[in-house]
């Protein structure tokens, strides 16, 4: 989460989770594609680490919040109690899933009536979650999930179910504020957290392109375009072999977005693009899911800029039974392999793509935006800031503006908006080109003198 107040300090809160202290660098033996036999490190109790949503909202609450806990958790308790009607794709995704979780008593019983799947039309409730959030309300904070009863049942849960986590791990998790990474382009001062969240690679993009003096490049020129992807190619390269937890690894921030790499990596992209080729690049293709985004602006011109997740296709597929607490499944973003930046640790947190982004002018919030969609995400998020900051276009235009999709490597994903003449080149330089889209992305814009907000999503 990112958070602004007009002439303030710019703030960012880390709640990702964190491995549990037995996690070990090997714990998820892999082949030479990087491939977990059996995907434990995806599904099922090994997969889960100590979540940190609970604990992040309850930091951004008590530094910045104006209600109460117990109001502001209500909905969720009505929804959970209540229940709402299943949706067609919902029901869709519950049958995928369906032969995982009547392997788990608690999603089991969340999830299947009878062994079968829930239909589209039929209503989901989870009382038992209901309960939970009230037992939180009562005490007006979420201590209680991570130094209580809640947390013993919790752990006893993985216990029983050969997980790693202890109530020790859930009592010694922090959600803690961080200063965040900024850039200054075009008159505006961009604001995303530091690794490990995803936003280093964004800046790091944009910083090439400051390097390349992107407004002296022509918008419809396929020359540009190819620049992009250049140098976004030689961040994911950077991003996928020295990133991980700073507090565990050397991440070299610094010198990844300073002039001087900038610039090297700049002259890289134009030899690239005078001579239509890729820039040579290391390819370290991971799997990948998918998350969710808000922004909000107040009255007063605060923004937040928020993106969590819970991981693909219900997360580890496994649930606390009679908390009703289904689990994300953190340690899926670690790289499996030892002795990587990335590799699991104890108490480490893995690398994610999440990059809430908050844009202020002469301190001034006057833009918050983020993207759901895996590592689509900082992608996204680096095409919309293009179009909007660094060539001016207005908010609507800069979030319907086609967008790109690289990893590093030589596949590229197009969405089916770019000219022909642009998909021409790629081929031609070698790009193994297909049609796709982007992340989801959503923005709020502020004006800072008249108080006017605009949004735009897509």
């Amino acid at each position: 989460m990112v958070v602004a107040r007009p002439g303030g300090k710019v703030i960012a809160i880390d709640f990702n989770s964190s491995a549990p202290a037995a996690a070990k660098q090997d714990m998820f033996p892999a082949d030479e594609k990087g491939t977990v036999k059996g995907n434990i490190n995806i599904h099922g109790w090994l997969a889960a680490g100590v979540p940190g949503i609970l604990a992040g909202l309850q930091l951004a609450l008590d530094k910045h919040g104006t209600k109460k806990f117990p109001e502001l958790v209500a909905p969720s308790i009505r929804y959970a109690r209540d229940g709402f009607m299943v949706s067609k794709a919902l029901a869709a995704s519950i049958k995928t899933a369906s032969s995982r979780f009547a392997e788990d008593p608690g999603s089991s019983r969340l999830f299947l009536r009878n062994g079968e799947p829930l239909k589209e039309g039929e209503r989901f409730r989870n009382p038992d979650l209901a309960d939970m959030l009230q037992a939180l309300a009562d005490r007006g904070r979420v201590d209680d999930f991570y130094r209580g009863k809640i947390a013993e049942r919790i752990a006893a849960a993985f216990r029983k179910n050969g997980g790693l986590l202890t109530s020790q791990d859930l009592a010694a998790y922090r959600a803690v504020e961080v200063t965040p990474l900024s850039l200054d382009w075009q008159g505006y001062t961009l604001h995303t957290p530091p690794p490990t969240a995803g936003g280093l690679t964004v800046l790091q993009t944009l910083a090439i392109l400051k390097a390349l003096d992107w407004s002296g490049w022509e918008p419809k020129d396929p020359a540009t375009a190819h620049a992009r992807v250049e140098a976004l190619r030689v961040a994911w390269s950077d991003r996928l072999q020295l990133l991980g937890d700073p507090k565990h690894t050397d991440v070299p921030v610094a010198r990844l977005l300073s002039k001087r790499y900038a610039s090297e990596c700049a002259d890289r992209v134009r030899a690239a693009v005078k001579a239509v080729k890729p820039v040579a690049s290391r390819m370290d293709r991971r799997p990948s899911s998918g998350t969710i985004h808000l922004n909000a602006v107040d009255a007063s011109g605060m923004a937040v800029a928020l993106t969590y997740t819970h991981g693909g296709g219900f997360g580890a597929q496994v649930a606390v039974d009679g908390l009703g607490l289904l689990l994300g499944h953190g340690m899926s973003r670690f790289d499996p392999r030892p002795g990587h930046p990335n590799s699991p640790g104890p108490g480490k947190r893995p690398l994610h793509n999440m990059c809430p982004t908050i844009v202020t002018r002469d301190g001034v919030p006057v833009l918050a935006v983020g993207a759901t969609g895996g590592r689509r995400i900082p992608n996204t998020v680096f095409d919309v800031l293009t179009y909007r900051i660094g060539e001016g276009r207005p908010l609507a235009d800069a979030v319907k503006a086609p967008r790109v999709h690289t990893e590093g490597d030589l596949a590229l994903t197009l969405e089916k908006s770019w000219p022909a003449a642009v998909v021409a080149r790629f081929e031609r330089a070698g790009y193994m080109v297909r049609t796709g889209v982007g992340a989801n992305l959503n923005a709020i814009e502020r004006d800072p003198k008249s108080g006017e907000l605009q949004s735009a999503a897509r």
